[in-house]
């Protein structure tokens, strides 16, 4: 089935969100249990949530959230705690205390690369795990080249992308919608532009909104045309 016959599920996702990572799984466990599932297509979006940050300050996360909540340090660690626990529970390793705070947007340029290759879902799954597991740096330039590789990219645009800043007006285009469709946190699942889901909800949610959304965009779908049969010549001749 061609894109062009899909219905398109829509994510506006910041690779630094811990509930993204957590959403994108209980959304997969969803399409897993989705009987239709392929009658759609994902897209992923670039959303920052902190735009200002500056990479290589040298606070830890903990230090960063502290500051940026206005909470004391302690309540940082026992907030990541509780999300790092219910992350594990889905398989995800989150190991926060090595997550190295940079801004987002050199990497959501690589996502933008990813999805002009059809790899928009590998490069989000593998930025994910950079962050949250890894404690890779998401702003170092041979950093995002060695990830892009894993996943299949070409070296060549990998090399163009951090030595540029293309992709970026399609970052900044992908921000200015969310704040368009009044978004304002992320995860956030748009569903053919009819049904919006906000945050990392229970599979359940996810397939009850898949079974409604896909149900309704299939019955909106051109019929096939209704054919009354009648003399005709064909291409091999016959009359």
């Amino acid at each position: 089935m061609s894109t062009a016959n899909k219905m398109k599920v829509e994510i506006w996702s910041d690779i630094m969100c811990p509930w993204c990572y957590i959403g994108k799984r209980r959304f997969e466990a969803a399409m897993e249990q989705f009987t239709d599932a392929g009658s759609v297509e994902i897209e992923w979006h670039s959303f920052q949530l902190d735009p200002t940050i500056e990479s290589g300050h040298g606070d830890n996360l903990y230090s960063y959230l502290s500051k940026r909540k206005g909470v004391p340090y302690e309540q940082a660690v026992q907030m990541n705690n509780q999300v790092t626990a219910l992350a594990s529970t889905l398989g995800l390793t989150y190991n926060m205390e090595q997550a190295v705070v940079a801004n987002s947007f050199d990497a959501h340029r690589l996502i933008q690369l990813a999805k002009k290759h059809q790899l928009g879902d590998a490069a989000e799954e593998r930025l994910f795990k950079a962050y949250f597991t890894e404690g890779k740096d998401f702003s170092d330039p041979e950093t995002l080249v060695a990830i892009g590789k894993e996943i299949g990219l070409p070296e060549s645009e990998l090399k163009e992308l951090v030595n540029s800043q293309a992709f970026a007006p399609d970052v900044k285009r992908d921000i200015q919608e969310a704040s368009a469709l009044g978004i304002n946190g992320v995860p956030f699942f748009v569903f053919d532009r009819k049904y919006g889901v906000s945050g990392a909800q229970a599979s359940e949610t996810f397939l009850e909104v898949l079974n409604k959304s896909v149900g309704e965009w299939k019955k909106s779908q051109p019929a096939g045309l209704e054919i009354i049969e009648g003399q005709t010549c064909g291409p091999d001749g016959d009359c």
